[in-house]
């Protein structure tokens, strides 16, 4: 699992006086960098080797400003040649929102799905473990 803590700032928040929900897509993307570089050790776009197939992300509760906010980013699904990527928001220990996200890896040059083999299967598995709705 990788974890990373988020310290919004004032523009993050909206009327209402919360952290606005667009704010959790690019905040778990930022999050997801370091699995990125399993891919890519030095996140150069021009060998980018991952596309998205899929993204939600479950509103459970406001993230207020003013307080951290931890993201945990792991694997909660790997198959041949794509992957779920799941991360939690959590605010003073609470799950606050639930993130998913498909990702595949692959060619961007033959345009077709690669399979995850060999030391980057292995990397990726360390990181595999159960959503909390599947907990």
């Amino acid at each position: 699992m990788f974890v990373r803590t988020i310290e919004p700032a004032f523009y993050d928040t909206d009327a209402l006086g919360h952290v606005n929900n667009t704010r959790l897509p690019a905040w778990f993307e930022l999050a997801r960098n370091d699995l990125f570089r399993l891919f890519t050790p030095d996140l150069d776009p021009r060998k980018w080797r991952l596309i998205m197939a899929r993204m939600e992300v479950d509103y459970r509760a406001e993230l207020q400003y003013g307080q951290e906010i931890e993201i945990r980013t792991y694997l909660s699904r790997l198959g041949n040649s794509s992957f779920t990527v799941t991360q939690e928001a959590r605010q003073d220990g609470q799950l606050t929102n639930l993130g998913h996200t498909v990702l595949v890896h692959f060619d961007h040059e033959a345009k077709r799905a690669v399979p995850i083999e060999g030391d980057l299967r292995d990397a990726l598995t360390a990181h595999l473990q159960l959503a909390p709705e599947e907990a």
